[in-house]
C-alpha cells in the first residue's frame, strides 16, 4: 500500500504547487523538501520506497513542465 503512495503522492504535489505557483522548479522544490523532511523524521525506511519517490517525482516535473508551457501560449 505505501508502495503504491509512494507512486502517487510526489506527481499530484509537484502538479498541485506547479498549479499554485506557475514555476514548475518551485513545485518540485517544494516537493522535494517534503520528501526529504518526511525521511529525517522517520517515516520512510525501505529503499523500495525512496525510489519509487523518486521516481514519481521526475514523472511529475516532467508533466509539470509540459504543462507550464500550454498555460505559456
Amino acid at each position: 500500500m505505501w508502495f503504491i503512495i509512494a507512486l502517487i503522492v510526489p506527481f499530484l504535489l509537484v502538479v498541485l504547487f506547479t498549479r499554485v505557483t506557475y514555476n514548475y522548479y518551485v513545485g518540485t522544490l517544494l516537493t522535494v523538501a517534503l520528501l526529504v523532511a518526511s525521511y529525517v523524521k522517520g517515516y520512510t525506511n525501505e529503499l523500495h520506497e525512496v525510489l519509487a519517490d523518486i521516481v514519481s517525482t521526475t514523472a511529475g516535473f516532467l508533466y509539470a513542465q509540459k504543462m507550464v508551457k500550454k498555460f505559456k501560449k
